[in-house]
């Protein structure tokens, strides 16, 4: 009996969601409340349109020639995929059967609930490290660092590929000695293959204006270029691929 969840949206896209041209699968609900979240409407499970799993194939399906020939596949991301288990392990494991790359678009915050099948049918994990400071880590997330890493490590040690994904935000996550730990960190993970430094942005704040929701973030600027460079280089410095 196929599964159901509670899901967002589905787009097709390319460069940013792992490797060639991706579906992208949207899932409503996320434990978290990034400052610079730029999704505010995908927060709340209730908010989504409930979904089954032969539907998503089928959409997947109709594409699936098209994502093989251009290199690309199937990321389940959201929200967080992991606050939905069951759903996103279907999705990741016939997506695989269909000759699919299949990546993971997570937090880490609930990486306990990704069980082995779950994690068997993944290529690829996008694993946001939000902060390597436990204290901005929750001012900033309003959650804990160390699921996060504790996942991060599981990761490595079964196996699974990593792309690690690291928000600048200035006065948040740019304090060199978090960035340098971070760097360490990351450089003692074996499957980690990248780490991709995210300039901060305000592109969602529209979003929160139409939610009625406050911008968290509002007055803060984006990085500049010799920032996004300098951090790039500390994780460089460690043997780290960083983009």
């Amino acid at each position: 009996m196929t599964s159901a969840g509670r899901t967002h949206s589905w787009d097709l896209s390319t460069g940013v969601d792992g490797p060639g041209t991706r579906f992208a699968l949207f899932l409503s609900g996320c434990p978290l409340r990034c400052g610079y979240c730029a999704n505010p409407d995908t927060w709340h499970m209730r908010d989504g349109r409930r979904t089954t799993a032969d539907e998503v194939m089928d959409a997947i399906g109709r594409r699936a020639s098209f994502l093989r020939t251009a290199g690309g596949g199937v990321t389940v991301t959201g929200g967080e995929p992991l606050l939905q288990p069951a759903f996103t392990g279907e999705i990741l494991c016939r997506s695989r059967e269909l000759g699919l790359h299949t990546a993971l678009d997570t937090s880490g915050f609930l990486g306990a609930r990704a069980d082995d099948a779950l994690l068997a049918a993944t290529d690829l994990v996008l694993l946001d490290i939000k902060s390597f400071d436990v204290g901005a880590y929750r001012r900033l997330t309003g959650g804990g660092l160390a699921p996060t890493l504790s996942f991060a490590t599981r990761l490595a040690r079964i196996g699974v590929p990593m792309w690690i994904r690291y928000v600048l935000v200035p006065g948040w996550t740019d304090d060199p000695a978090a960035v340098e730990g971070l760097a360490r960190f990351v450089a003692g993970l074996r499957t980690a293959e990248r780490v991709d430094i995210l300039p901060f942005h305000r592109l969602g704040a529209a979003k929160y204006e139409a939610l009625g929701l406050p911008f968290p973030l509002r007055d803060t600027p984006p990085p500049d270029p010799a920032l996004v460079a300098r951090v790039r280089e500390r994780f460089r410095a460690h043997g780290v691929r960083a983009h």
